[in-house]
């Protein structure tokens, strides 16, 4: 082979060595690919609207680390690790020929290591893949820092180290890092704390800040020189930065929001990162509030407390439990998902409904007395009876038998598929249909769905979804119509202490509709207000159902709702004024009939009412249930046109008659009501010639047992209280017996009743029969 021949073979050959060399550089990475973190590599972090972490979940091993970017990191922390780690990072290819050069130098003529070679790559490599400091490890760890180089950029490298980095016992990362020892993300770091957490995972351990607080600030002081001698920061800046003391936060991980951050985690599986809508700020100070203001309950009670921006129904805190790691409260038990008993929480939307169906106007009459619905027969959470009252009184004073009432004749079924269709889904027990008492709290709902449904009043009728996470998609359902809406939060709006109305002075305090509720046996207290910001609910109980006598929302819960409420940040949708919906007129109406003023019937207005409406919806007080011609209405009566008496349809001598109507009130309201409304709606006795009619044969009702006005005093010499027996003349039906408007007893017919008057002074008994006839009598108990 002549010596130009092998002249032209050998660029063949070094060209197909080196392709062989690449070849197996190739197969050797794939072989021995480097142990890239996957995605589960994190611990899973949930963090409110600002970043702020909320809770973190460690990853298998119990490490914490903090999914972070480049972009995410303060630029005064990138140049301070770059600067003094690997200033040559963004040229070399993963290893610093020279500076493993002057390492081993300094070895081998001082005999232990002066100054580290290792790249950044390097450091990334040892981070994925340990190994012992020998020489076949740093062989190890070069060949992984140029797998690194070959497979990615160096802005992931770069981002590896960011992520895994050592920096003290189970925190990985320095934005893990960040939050832990200095309360802040690493996007918000001072030069003093970016040198400080530059040089931290040289030496973990020995320089925590938490625990070796002198050791850290002279390493970082040591970074802070090197980047003085090489003018990367101003000198002035750099003094500064000396003086900045090293102050530490005790290592906790971060518990805000627990209960929600647990549900995300669980709703996103695999992420690492959950962004909720939570303002860190706000639920940090509620938590610390609710925490203070039930501590004094019982044992085993919780509380819960949730906030919510009507404009986007996204949450801004969430407090599901009074204490977490209170096992002996069940803290870990979310009572804002729980299905409770509503209490008194629902009849805002029935009669807001009732107004859509036309059944109602916000002065509509209703009688509070004692009556039975078929089998049922409520009573009020007070046992005191008020009598005729009005749709926005029933509503304000939480009354239970008008809301029966109302319930009754708009239907238990139809009334839950409505509230359904908004996204209010009522709890039943298995094989229970929907029934009269769940009005007054005998179903299951939730803390979240009531506020998304209560954040209707101000978002013109629409209920919605609370939504936990920006990402989450609205969910709003037609509720009320936007009228019934205003209506309704009108009659809510008044001052805490005068609960039949007033106006607030938007200057000091926001306008606030709000409702209570106490379910049966005070297993449930709730407070829910809206203002136009906001939807704040609030639930205090105790999470196993048993009771927690003396405890109901308006003593429980509701102090904590205003006090909330009048904290939440304030703009200028608070003040301003509000413009009446177009579908809503002011009328003036009358009572007994509901209707508005007739000038040519002027007897019929007996009491004048100022009533919200819908358009074209003004409908008359409701009908007796039973049908009696001496029922609510109007009555039209003939009578002798000289005495005024009535006259039946049989009598025995002519009369010259003329037609009366009257405007009754219903037979339930009489006892309550006053003389003149009595007089005015009088039946005219029936003239001597003729023969009884149907209006003869209503109940003559009278009570056997004191007469009017009677002193009762004790016994000479016994301190007992004075005893009376009664008895309900005139009927053989059901009788309630009524003391100064508080159901006392219930008997039949002219069966016996006995009371003890154990209270001095006036005292009014009332007897009632389910048809309407009433009697009373009034006595004076001595003290």
């Amino acid at each position: 082979m002549t010596a130009a021949l092998r002249t032209r073979r050998t660029p063949l050959r070094l060209l197909l060595a080196a392709g062989a060399a690449a070849l197996l550089l190739v197969a050797l990475d794939r072989a021995f690919p480097p142990p890239l973190p996957g995605a589960d590599a994190f611990a899973t972090v949930v963090v409110a609207a600002d970043g702020t972490p909320l809770r973190a979940f460690p990853d298998a091993d119990g490490v914490w680390r903090y999914p972070v970017s480049v972009d995410d990191v303060s630029p005064e922390y990138l140049t301070a690790l770059v600067e003094y780690e690997d200033r040559w990072f963004w040229h070399h290819p993963g290893v610093n020929p020279v500076a493993l050069l002057r390492a081993a130098g300094q070895w081998m003529t001082h005999g232990h290591v002066i100054s580290g070679g290792s790249t950044l790559t390097m450091q990334v490599a040892r981070i994925l893949d340990p190994h012992r400091r020998s020489l076949p490890g740093k062989l190890r760890q070069v060949l992984r820092a140029l797998q690194l180089e070959w497979r990615l950029s160096k802005r992931e490298i770069l981002e590896l180290y960011l992520n895994h980095a050592p920096y003290g016992g189970t925190l990985e990362g320095v934005e893990a890092a960040s939050w832990a020892y200095l309360g802040k993300p690493a996007r918000a770091m001072s030069r003093a704390e970016a040198a400080l957490l530059a040089v931290l995972p040289q030496a973990p351990s020995r320089l925590r800040p938490d625990r070796h607080p002198d050791a850290a600030r002279q390493a970082r002081d040591k970074v802070l020189a090197r980047l003085a001698g090489r003018e990367v920061w101003p000198a002035t800046e750099i003094d500064d930065a000396r003086l900045e003391p090293v102050v530490a936060r005790r290592l906790a991980p971060p518990r805000l929001a627990p209960l929600l951050a647990e549900r995300l985690r669980s709703a996103n599986p695999g992420a690492a990162r959950v962004q909720s809508t939570i303002d860190a700020a706000l639920q940090a100070h509620l938590e610390e509030r609710v925490a203070r203001e039930f501590a004094r309950l019982p044992a085993r009670t919780s509380a819960a407390l949730l906030v919510v921006d009507n404009a986007t129904l996204e949450a801004r805190a969430y407090v599901g439990s009074l204490d977490f790691t209170d096992a002996a409260r069940v803290g870990h038990v979310d009572m804002i998902r729980a299905t409770r008993s509503p209490g008194s929480t629902l009849k805002p939307f029935l009669y807001g409904l009732a107004l859509d169906d036309g059944l109602v106007h916000s002065e509509s009459l209703l009688v509070d007395a004692p009556q039975r619905f078929g089998d049922y027969q409520p009573v009020n959470f007070d046992p005191t009876f008020n009598g005729p009252v009005s749709v926005a009184d029933a509503l304000r004073l939480s009354l239970n038998v008008p809301a029966v009432d109302v319930l009754d004749r708009m239907g238990p079924a139809r009334f839950t598929a409505r509230l359904a269709h908004a996204g209010l889904t009522l709890r039943f027990p298995r094989g229970a249909a929907p029934n009269l008492s769940m009005i007054l709290g005998g179903t299951g709902a939730s803390l979240e769905q009531l506020v998304g449904a209560y954040s209707a009043l101000q978002r013109e009728g629409l209920a919605g979804r609370v939504r936990y996470t920006p990402t989450e998609p609205s969910q709003d359902r037609r509720l009320l119509s936007s009228g019934a809406a205003w209506i309704i939060r009108e009659i809510l709006e008044r001052r805490p202490d005068d609960p039949r109305g007033g106006a607030f002075d938007t200057s000091t305090r926001p306008r606030i509709a709000w409702k209570t509720g106490t379910s049966y046996g005070f297993r449930d207290a709730w407070a829910i207000g809206t203002t136009p910001r906001y939807t704040v609910g609030v639930w205090v109980g105790r999470p196993d159902g048993t009771p927690l006598p003396g405890q109901y929302g308006a003593i429980t819960a509701l102090p904590l709702l205003l006090d909330v409420i009048d904290g939440l940040p304030r703009d200028a949708l608070a003040a301003r004024a509000r413009t009446q919906p177009r579908d809503v007129q002011a009328v003036e109406i009358c009572w007994p009939l509901g209707l508005p003023p007739d000038p040519q019937a002027p007897g019929f207005c007996h009491l004048r009412r100022n009533a919200w409406a819908l358009a074209d919806s003004l409908p008359p007080s409701f009908p007796e249930r039973e049908a009696r011609t001496w029922g609510a209405g109007v009555l039209r009566v003939e009578v002798d046109a000289v005495t005024g008496r009535r006259l039946s349809a049989t009598c025995a001598h002519p009369h010259a008659s003329r037609r009366v109507e009257i405007a009754r009130w219903p037979n339930l309201a009489y006892p309550w009501l006053s003389s003149e409304q009595r007089r005015a709606s009088a039946i005219p006795p029936l003239s001597a010639d003729c023969v009884d009619d149907a209006l003869s044969r209503m109940e003559n009702l009278r009570i056997d047992g004191p007469r009017e006005g009677s002193v009762l005093a004790r016994a000479p010499g016994s301190r007992a209280a004075p005893t009376v027996r009664l008895r309900a003349l005139g009927t053989a039906s059901r009788v309630q017996w009524l003391v100064n408007g508080r159901l006392a007893a219930e008997t039949r017919g002219a069966r016996p009743w006995t009371h003890v008057f154990d209270a001095p002074g006036e005292q009014r008994i009332t007897a009632l029969t389910e048809g309407g006839a009433w009697s009373d009598l009034r006595v004076r108990v001595l003290p």
